[in-house]
């Protein structure tokens, strides 16, 4: 009928058309105008605005969406998006004529993979071998990308719009082609990333080399959380056109970047004959941006030769919520209202693409790639176990910040206390706990730390090994009180007699500070029954031991030149061997430290070797007692290692050194973590095996 109306002339009298039917095509209009204003109203048809109208289904403007599943801001995979569309993250778009299809996605919502970005995002059904030939072209515009976030942070404020990506081995990334504009600038920039094919099993050492195309790379940070690098004189501005196009021909991937009022820029890179084999090989501006971080690796020879490759296109947010302090390239610390998704969209924190045309072309030999979906669909949402990271949890058993002993880890977790995080690149074991919780029988103070099953003579020995990060200290306590805003790391603890402890290994940062103090403790076994007169005498690391404190509650020392951020990666070792314990300090930047004690003849068996700073510390509070001569030769002992609070809720009248009178919120959890009142400690490695002698050390 309608074919008849707009077609007078087909078999009808013009003048009956005018007559007649002319009238009956008002009133079809005027039903079809009602008919569709009343579906506007529907909840699965978008908004209008006064830009654009909005409706319909993406691939009535780009009819490729068979090939490829997409990826949603909430993690689900939703297959292919042929006659799909959805409000929140994935529509179409019309504007001055020209339709678009629209990929939107927030700062923070469920993740796809490994990764700590959202995405709304296609992925290629199939995967192909660098050594065939495939393409993929689009034409886009970038709408919006995050408002917040940190400005040192290399990801923050960028969305990257194009990708290649590995479906095997370590997953990594040939190919990611950015956008990014920081707050208040006009302009962004457009650059492209190569990401290496990590040699060996750690791919936690990979790391990309970014090349501008118009403004600038991926390097070009800010000098401030909130201040940013000159606005890029030849950039792209929000809403403005540019093309981009990949070819892959024999191992080679060649790119090409148009946009009109800008110079066309193109670039070649080998995909399977790798440049970065050897560490003198890689760019400085790697070394500047991922060495700090311990993303140092070397690529294999053929880079990806030998995986299956697969297109990426749409918007992949690049800001996300996570602290700045876990990783200074990828955690970008910007707001995310807990994952509100409408919040987010509301304030401008998420990432909107806009495309109007793509194509893909692929080789006849392409397999399919669903061995990529199945291991990563829903892996985010999947519990990481921390026996899943750090494999000798089976040796150990852990005591939680609420008092919760519990013998088997394997397969265990707790949300609050013990659980897995990924910091862009790693998997680490996290162990928390609060200012105030439930304690062990003889102590103040509370600990999610694990304890070792086995126990051992100093005779015997044993060794224990780590790598950390400390997240958090108590930002309230005494800076008085020697152990105010520090936590233990690493222990020995003695089973048998006083149960003291021959180590320590504490990190301390006073409020106010950048960097704090690693140093270890040790304490005397005391000699005779009464061991209240026990005391620690302390070694500095880096920066300075437990006996500098302040003057008055909130009056701190000045800060340590050579200490050790918050965040910032550092190991030990601790090697008791034939009854000497030897302990190795290693940090990034940092000078290697080594360590000697004797654990089984002492050197505190008279008050007149006792050490200045014992007198200075614990003299005045009637700790002085002296040591056995064999100190803690015969006892039984036992590793301890995590996250053992030393900040406490106790008045400093009671005991000046270990009392802190810290903010505990009547033992509420979950307000002392809200308010900066625990301690968080991340552990990426850890090592548990017997003592090896000197010498040995020496030669490894």
């Amino acid at each position: 009928m309608l074919q008849l109306l707009v077609n007078p002339s087909n078999n009808m009298n013009f003048k009956i058309f005018k007559s007649y039917l002319v009238p009956y095509l008002f009133l079809v209009i005027t039903v079809l105008i009602f008919v569709s204003c009343s579906e506007s109203k529907k909840e699965d048809v978008l908004y209008n605005t006064d830009k654009m109208v909005i409706g319909g289904n993406p691939n009535d403007i780009i009819p490729f969406f068979e090939h490829w599943n997409l990826i949603l801001g909430d993690g689900s995979n939703i297959g292919q998006a042929t006659n799909y569309n959805n409000k929140n993250f994935f529509y179409a778009a019309k504007e001055d004529k020209e339709e678009w299809v629209v990929f939107k996605t927030p700062n923070a919502g469920n993740t796809h993979g490994t990764s700590n970005n959202t995405r709304t995002e296609l992925a290629q059904l199939k995967k192909w071998s660098p050594m065939t030939d495939a393409k993929m072209s689009a034409t886009l515009k970038v709408m919006n990308v995050a408002k917040t976030g940190d400005a040192r942070v290399a990801a923050t404020y960028s969305v990257v719009v194009g990708q290649i990506h590995s479906a095997d081995g370590h997953e990594n990334e040939p190919l990611k082609i950015f956008y990014k504009k920081f707050p208040g600038h006009t302009k962004g920039s457009v650059f492209w990333n190569y990401e290496i094919n990590t040699a060996g099993d750690d791919n936690s050492t990979r790391w990309d080399y970014s090349h501008p195309v118009w403004g600038y790379d991926f390097s070009v940070v800010g000098s401030k959380e909130d201040s940013y690098p000159p606005e890029p004189e030849n950039g792209i501005a929000l809403g403005e056109e540019f093309s981009y196009e990949v070819k892959i021909k024999k191992g080679i991937m060649y790119l090409s970047f148009s946009s009109e009022g800008h110079e066309t820029k193109t670039f070649a890179k080998n995909l399977i004959s790798s440049e970065y084999i050897k560490e003198s090989s890689i760019p400085e501006q790697v070394r500047n941006l991922f060495f700090p971080y311990g993303q140092d690796g070397v690529e294999k020879e053929n880079a990806y030769k030998e995986e299956g490759l697969f297109f990426k296109l749409g918007s992949y947010n690049q800001t996300n919520g996570k602290n700045p302090k876990v990783n200074r390239v990828w955690c970008s610390g910007a707001e995310t209202h807990g994952g509100d998704i409408q919040k987010q969209y509301a304030d401008g924190n998420y990432a909107e693409v806009w495309f109007k045309s793509a194509t893909i072309e692929v080789s006849n030999d392409a397999i399919s790639n669903a061995g990529y979906f199945e291991a990563n669909d829903g892996l985010s949402k999947k519990i990481v176990y921390p026996s899943e990271v750090i494999p000798f949890m089976d040796k150990f058993k852990i005591l939680m910040g609420d008092g919760t002993n519990v013998s088997n880890l394997l397969n265990f977790e707790h949300k609050d206390f013990f659980y897995t995080v990924i910091d862009g690149t790693r998997r680490w074991v996290v162990y928390k706990t609060p200012n105030s919780g439930v304690t062990s029988k003889n102590s103040s103070n509370t600990r999610t730390e694990l304890q070792e099953k086995r126990e051992w003579t100093p005779e015997e020995g044993g060794k224990l090994t780590g790598t950390c990060k400390v997240m958090q200290v108590s930002v309230s306590g005494d800076a008085r009180v020697a152990a105010s805003y520090s936590t233990v790391v690493g222990q020995i603890h003695s089973g048998e007699g006083h149960e003291n402890e021959p180590l320590k290994i504490f990190y301390k940062k006073f409020p106010g500070h950048t960097k704090g103090s690693v140093f270890w403790n040790y304490e005397i076994n005391t000699a005779g029954d009464d061991n209240s007169k026990r005391w620690d005498f302390s070694t500095a690391v880096w920066g300075n031991d437990m006996s500098v404190i302040g003057t008055s509650k909130n009056d701190y020392p000045d800060e340590p030149t050579d200490g050790i951020e918050l965040g910032e990666e550092f190991s030990y070792e601790v090697n008791v061997y034939k009854g000497v314990m030897y302990l190795t300090f290693k940090s990034d930047n940092h000078k290697t430290k080594t360590f000697t004690k004797n654990l089984i003849s002492s050197e505190y068996t008279n008050k007149s070797h006792f050490p200045n700073q014992v007198k200075k510390l614990f003299v005045p509070i009637g700790q002085d007692g002296t040591e056995r001569a064999n100190a803690y030769s015969g006892e039984l002992n036992y590793f301890k290692q995590g996250a053992y609070n030393q900040t406490n809720g106790k008045s400093p009248k009671t005991n000046i050194v270990w009392c802190t009178g810290a903010e505990t919120y009547g033992g509420d959890i979950t307000k002392q973590y809200e308010n900066g009142c625990y301690t968080e400690v991340w552990f990426r490695e850890a090592t548990l095996g017997p003592g090896i002698p000197k010498n040995k050390l020496r030669n490894r």
